[in-house]
């Protein structure tokens, strides 16, 4: 394969890095203990083990199957409202030996929210289409990760995202009208499904 010195650097350094994250994400399931974050992080890791694989075949020459099927975001049994619920935070250990699950979900969280914003930035350096979407299917795997986590993290209490109250989210919703005469054009109740469905799921 003929590909672009910055193109060959930047898979190198995604390739790296997956390496990195799924030996991480095998001691952070070997030390936590909540068994439904366990098996989050199993998930996880043979998800970038794949991702990985790819990579190197793509790398070497022998193609790979890019592909990619949204998943269901569901705001289901989840909180957005700190004043509802207290959020839970342990206390720092300096000399910790073990990770607690709050501290594993928010280094994994933090992983994968890095992997995201640094899958688009490297695909934006890739000028072969296979490399691209393979950086750009990265990206969107960390962000689906991501929530996977948070989610989590917010059903145990380790992470409520504030809320405006009623007066200050109708304001906030209303300070934008459409360009010119897209109103007319372009009602709410005609715009596609897919416009709105994720439109309370990025709370990260």
């Amino acid at each position: 394969m003929n590909f672009a010195a910055h193109e060959l650097l930047e898979t190198s350094e995604a390739l790296r890095t997956k390496a990195a994250e799924i030996e991480q994400h095998g001691a952070f399931a070997n030390m936590c203990d909540d068994q439904r974050l366990k098996s989050i992080l199993v998930k996880h890791q043979q998800q970038m083990m794949t991702a990985y694989q790819q990579g190197i075949n793509l790398m070497q020459g022998k193609g790979a199957m890019v592909t990619h099927q949204h998943p269901n975001f569901t705001m289901q049994n989840l909180n957005t409202d700190m004043q509802q619920q207290q959020v839970t935070m342990s206390t720092p250990m300096t000399n910790a030996k073990t990770l607690s699950d709050q501290t594993i979900a928010t280094l994994a969280l933090n992983t994968h929210k890095s992997g995201s914003v640094m899958g688009m930035q490297w695909a934006n350096e890739c000028v072969d289409p296979n490399l691209r979407m393979y950086h750009v299917n990265g990206a969107n795997m960390c962000q689906e990760m991501a929530y996977d986590i948070w989610t989590w993290m917010n059903q145990n209490g380790y992470y409520q995202p504030p809320t405006f109250n009623t007066q200050q989210t109708a304001q906030m919703t209303s300070m934008f009208q459409p360009a010119g005469n897209m109103q007319q054009q372009h009602p709410m109740h005609q715009m596609p499904s897919t416009m709105n469905t994720f439109n309370q799921g990025n709370l990260q």
